[in-house]
């Protein structure tokens, strides 16, 4: 039994729009519906057009009419779903009017649905990116099914990857948690450990090498808690918890982290409560200065490391170290 639940979903995993994938190989039907269609243009460096009005609304997705864009569905474009009777596409635009915004630093402005179309619509292009060639020959390939496949030659079909990861809350039973910085973060950036499933490999295998490569420490008990579609550029974050011994040396074994730090449940509130997240000009004062930022709203890291301060760690059934 995990120890602690996300409070609510992670953004990214609570859209509920309607994929329609029944209509992805009807190209007649998709051609009659462009002239109505909605376009979300993503720049080369991941962008989006947001609605620069004020208010609630301020952040959410800015459509283009998908008429005045072409005449009919550009075959680089990705058919998305539909609201409603309208189509959504998605489309890598070299120059995409502003204004413009970064789906790590603005996402968690967006409603549910807006933030999986936003996913999905990067996570299909960013695919696209790297797929133009057979990864059998090296013959350029081509765009079926509105975006969704891609055909060699010879037929064969080449579908979207999604790469999946772990990232898991290491704490010790109580009231402890290890988070980790890169060496790209300015401290006191800190965030989750995470790493690429490897072939042959469990997900809770996956868990306990990660922590032992990039901390240097024996973990057990590892639990699943829920996922999230991270487009950057196609991963499927898969979120757990473990627990580690804190009275264990840390280690930087594979390089990957420049610090890894135990923090306590208070400090990690007080950074809450601070808003004290990655890029924020968060004030310390004279006797606690800030020594710990968070991620982004909209990753999983925030809302694993969010849920695990918020609960009451539930009594452990077993002893919390390896006998």
């Amino acid at each position: 039994m995990a120890a602690f639940e996300f409070l609510t979903p992670p953004l990214l995993s609570q859209a509920h729009f309607d994929r329609a994938d029944h209509l992805r190989a009807e190209h007649a039907q998709l051609a009659a519906g462009w002239e109505q269609a909605r376009v979300l243009l993503i720049d080369p460096r991941g962008r989006y057009p947001v609605d620069p009005g004020p208010g609630p609304t301020t952040g959410a997705l800015r459509w283009s009419p998908a008429a005045e864009l072409a005449a009919t569905p550009p075959e680089e474009a990705v058919f998305l779903g539909v609201s409603g009777e309208t189509h959504l596409w998605a489309l890598r635009g070299d120059e995409v009017p502003g204004p413009l915004s970064d789906p790590r630093a603005g996402a968690h402005l967006l409603s549910p649905d807006e933030a999986g179309l936003l996913a999905t619509a990067l996570g299909m292009l960013n695919w696209h990116r790297s797929a133009l060639f057979s990864p059998v020959d090296g013959a350029p390939t081509i765009i079926d099914r509105a975006g969704w496949v891609r055909r060699n030659a010879d037929g064969t079909e080449e579908y979207p990857r999604t790469d999946p990861a772990v990232i898991m809350v290491v704490h010790d039973g109580a009231d402890a948690i290890l988070l980790g910085r890169q060496h790209a973060w300015p401290y006191p950036w800190f965030s989750t450990l995470a790493g690429f499933v490897e072939p042959g490999e469990s997900l809770e295998q996956c868990v306990i090498r990660e922590v032992a490569e990039e901390a240097g420490i024996v973990a057990h008990s590892p639990h699943y808690l829920g996922s999230q579609p991270w487009p950057f550029p196609r991963s499927l974050m898969l979120g757990f918890e473990v627990i580690a011994d804190p009275d264990q040396p840390l280690a930087l074994l594979d390089g990957e982290l420049a610090q890894a730090q135990w923090f306590t449940r208070d400090e990690v509130n007080r950074a809450l409560e601070r808003e004290a997240d990655w890029g924020a000009d968060v004030d310390g004062e004279p006797d606690r200065p800030v020594t710990l930022m968070l991620p982004p709203q909209v990753s999983i890291a925030r809302s694993l490391i969010t849920s695990w301060a918020a609960a009451r760690t539930r009594p452990l059934e077993w002893p919390v170290w390896p006998i």
